[in-house]
């Protein structure tokens, strides 16, 4: 999988190098580039950004430098193409897991004000936002979109199991979890965790679960009816 993102500040994306992505990328299970428009831009002074037509606050990211950097990145228009953006439709789970089975992903971040219509046009991007609410720019919106689908590119996570089992995979949110030692501070781990009766575990996992969403997300268990 080829993941190509955008962006005007591409120092942002140090993390995404790391950890659980930075070993898929290093296994070749996934290819990550980072494109600075700045670098495609026709102005002497290197702007990407102008003033708005109509008036108004801010600025707004110009249409030459995005275009062309889209089209020297995907010439062949092989991948489909996703601007972060609050206008877009949510990301969710099962957004995350068809993004995951694409090939060739183009992420645009925006900043400033916005971007200027006719290079979402022109270069046919889709919009897609991660929520109710506004960043400083899309570079956070990518990489949790990045992170989000990544789980379920099979050999990203030890374990395929991992992605299957979370919060919002079936619709609820994950039973607590516990690790040695199995008392801390006087806190005891639930004995059906240690005693091995996985159906019982199961019934335990299941039924915390529902708990769990009723009581911190009921919107969930409303939806799922």
């Amino acid at each position: 999988m080829t993941i190509d993102i955008l962006t005007l500040f591409p120092e942002m994306f140090i993390p995404l190098k790391s950890s659980i992505i930075g070993r898929a990328e290093n296994a070749g299970i996934v290819k990550i580039g980072i494109h600075n428009i700045r670098d495609y831009t026709a102005d002497k002074h290197g702007k990407c950004d102008d003033v708005p037509y109509g008036g108004g606050a801010g600025m707004v990211m110009t249409p030459q430098p995005i275009v062309d950097c889209v089209r020297a990145v995907d010439p062949d228009k092989r991948a489909r193409r996703i601007f972060l953006s609050p206008r877009g439709r949510k990301l969710s789970v099962d957004i995350a897991k068809e993004l995951s089975c694409e090939k060739s992903l183009l992420l645009l971040c925006g900043h400033y004000e916005g971007v200027d219509e006719r290079a979402l046009e022109i270069c046919g991007f889709e919009e897609l936002s991660i929520g109710d609410y506004i960043l400083t720019g899309g570079e956070l919106a990518a990489m949790v979109t990045v992170d989000s689908l990544l789980r379920f590119v099979p050999g990203v996570l030890g374990s395929e199991e991992s992605a299957q089992s979370e919060s919002f995979s079936d619709g609820k949110l994950e039973y607590p979890q516990y690790t040695r030692p199995a008392v801390f501070e006087g806190v005891a781990v639930p004995e059906v965790l240690l005693s091995g009766h996985h159906a019982n575990i199961d019934k335990w996992r299941a039924r915390k679960s529902v708990e769990l969403t009723e009581s911190v997300r009921p919107d969930l268990i409303k939806d799922d009816n």
